[in-house]
């Protein structure tokens, strides 16, 4: 067991379908809540907006497999296969009818759940991941995912690619243990083998596109006002082909969970106390009105 910043912040290991998993969770509550860490960092990216959620539901973050300290297998890095370890890793914990927390490259797994299993989560909230189709993708998350071969980060020093990708935060400072946190979880060949998972990009979008306006379950997507990495238009796409979703814009860059916390855990509280009831049934592709900018 690890305590960083909060006490209320423990992480532990457990298995779960063979393979070994790095989670956190908070006190039991009535409603629940399952959420996966962004890639490339790491559940603790969560640290910023823990004590905000944790009061209203219990929490449970998890490391994805292959990403974060989570133990990986190659079968699953790509958001269609991500998504039945979503639901094992539900079951795992015993949660019931969770909302789930995606955002990042948890966003298109977090879908291809709500698609393929209707009935098992209670609501998401996705947003600064890719969606869009044609891609529309920025800055290095763009040159990752279309790169013809993958072989050159093979060989990149792994701590300097993640730093990289770290130097798109905006506001939040990173403590130095959090920042050695992320950077250990691309060590070795993590970092280049979990690209595997952004790099299906190109063919899993275009699926999950398909299924998108076939999801029913209450969807509350979150971007930022000025992502370079995944621009607002991948948040707009969702919002049109979604037949249940409110879009809220932040003012903040890719990394809103933690430049903005408080307002990004403001909107998952808002969500959460009753507003995923209220998010109605609209014609998939019509234009939605119920989209918020916060300052």
């Amino acid at each position: 067991m690890s305590s960083w910043l909060n006490t209320s912040f423990e992480m532990r290991f457990r298995v779960i379908d063979g393979l070994t998993v790095r989670y956190a969770q908070s006190e039991d509550r009535g409603d629940q809540a399952l959420l996966l860490s962004p890639w490339p960092e790491s559940l603790l990216a969560f640290e910023p907006i823990w004590s905000r959620l944790d009061t209203h539901a219990h929490l449970v973050a998890i490391d994805l497999p292959g990403f974060g300290h989570s133990q990986r297998r190659d079968a699953l890095l790509s958001p269609r296969a991500m998504a039945e370890f979503v639901i094992r890793a539900a079951d795992a914990f015993a949660l019931d009818h969770p909302h789930l927390v995606g955002p990042g490259t948890g966003t298109a797994a977090a879908l291809f759940a709500a698609a393929v299993y209707p009935d098992r989560l209670r609501s998401l909230v996705v947003g600064s991941g890719a969606a869009a189709v044609p891609l529309a993708l920025g800055g290095l998350l763009k040159d990752w995912v279309e790169a013809e071969d993958a072989d050159e980060f093979r060989h990149a020093d792994p701590r300097q690619l993640v730093a990289s990708a770290l130097a798109g935060l905006e506001r939040h400072v990173l403590p130095d243990s959090v920042r050695e946190d992320y950077l250990l979880g691309g060590q070795g060949n993590r970092f280049a083998a979990s690209m595997r998972y952004v790099r299906s990009y190109p063919a899993e979008l275009g699926v999950l596109a398909g299924l998108l306006p076939r999801i029913d379950t209450p969807v509350q997507i979150i971007a930022g006002a000025h992502d370079s990495v995944t621009p607002p238009v991948n948040a707009g796409f969702l919002h049109e082909r979604l037949p249940r979703s409110t879009l809220d814009i932040i003012d903040a860059g890719h990394f809103v969970w933690e430049d903005a916390a408080a307002d990004y855990a403001a909107v998952i509280t808002s969500w959460w106390a009753g507003g995923y009831k209220s998010a109605t049934r609209t014609p998939a592709g019509s234009a939605a009105a119920d989209v918020t900018s916060k300052e």
